[in-house]
């Protein structure tokens, strides 16, 4: 399975509700109180904080998040609202290639070539996951730990997975205002809109909870129609996603035991993120239920 795939989605709209509200630059201040209570650190300019993030760069249908560098720290911040343990992989790629244009800016002044020891930042790997599955308060996933032969690898990478669910790392929330808002409004709306099915009830709903002295609400207010956008796709390409690996498991095709699978997973996520977001949801639920509709769409939008 190979070739070009067409895809009619503006890009603007690949941004997750994580980066929408900590990656504007507007918003540095929130991005530096996060950053300060997941390093226990105590920096109060956010004009410290220079923005890394390749805007480009697509993975699975998704723009990658955020990274940001600030004092001798390169962090990449990534969003998940289901459990991936693949994420070191894509984490590695992507602080690859933020390293590489981090190398070639010449007014970092480092060169490759030099018989000096050239300093560059220290990497650091978080992601903050608000899922359903319970993962507990954090976990480290590693690169080497489910990859044959990788226990001898001379290349690792270690992404640290903080929950940012409601009521859970406490002592984060209370050090990060904002996080603590993301958490109880994401909250909200995940818990309003499954049982309304009304999207615009269940932000109306999330915005009120908020609190009367609350960081995020103006910004959540007056971003109304871009925040809609954001929960509304993700929580449906939440829920098409579980069908579709549902079914890839009905069919026998279970990790790791079909030769493509990783680019047939591939197409399916790019398919359901055309769908989704054109509103197609009937068609998302056919092609996760009907292999041969599955193939007609992948020839409508020329996913190959």
């Amino acid at each position: 399975m190979c070739g070009k795939r067409k895809d009619h989605v503006n890009d603007e709209n690949k941004d997750r509700l994580f980066k929408f509200v900590f990656g504007r630059p507007e918003n540095k201040r929130w991005l530096l109180s996060l950053y300060n209570a997941v390093n226990h650190s105590h920096y109060e300019n956010p004009d410290d904080i220079r923005i890394t993030t390749i805007e480009d760069v697509i993975y699975m249908s998704r723009k990658n998040d955020l990274s940001f560098l600030i004092g001798d720290t390169m962090s990449f911040y990534e969003h998940q609202s289901t459990h991936n343990p693949n994420i070191p992989l894509r984490m590695m790629i992507y602080a690859g290639m933020v390293y590489s244009k981090f190398v070639h800016d010449k007014g970092n002044g480092v060169s490759l070539y030099s018989p000096v020891v050239q300093k560059v930042p220290v990497p650091k790997l978080i992601c903050f996951y608000n899922g359903t599955r319970d993962i507990g308060e954090s976990v480290v996933l590693r690169l080497s730990e489910d990859m044959p032969g990788w226990d001898e690898s001379d290349i690792d990478a270690r992404v640290l997975v903080l929950n940012i669910n409601r009521g859970r790392n406490r002592d984060l929330m209370e050090s990060c205002k904002p996080l603590s808002e993301y958490s109880l409004f994401v909250s909200d709306v995940r818990e309003s809109y499954r049982e309304t099915g009304d999207m615009d009830m269940a932000l109306e709903t999330a915005i009120r909870n908020l609190p009367a002295d609350s960081e995020i609400r103006s910004f959540m207010e007056s971003n109304l129609a871009e925040v809609k956008m954001k929960c509304l796709t993700e929580y449906n390409e939440e829920k098409e996603m579980s069908i579709i690996r549902r079914q890839l498991f009905d069919e026998g095709l279970s990790e790791g035991r079909t030769e493509g699978l990783a680019e047939g997973a591939d197409m399916m996520a790019n398919l359901m993120a055309i769908l989704l977001k054109a509103g197609r949801t009937d068609d998302a639920l056919m092609a996760a239920e009907n292999p041969e509709y599955r193939e007609k769409l992948f020839k409508e939008f020329g996913i190959s």
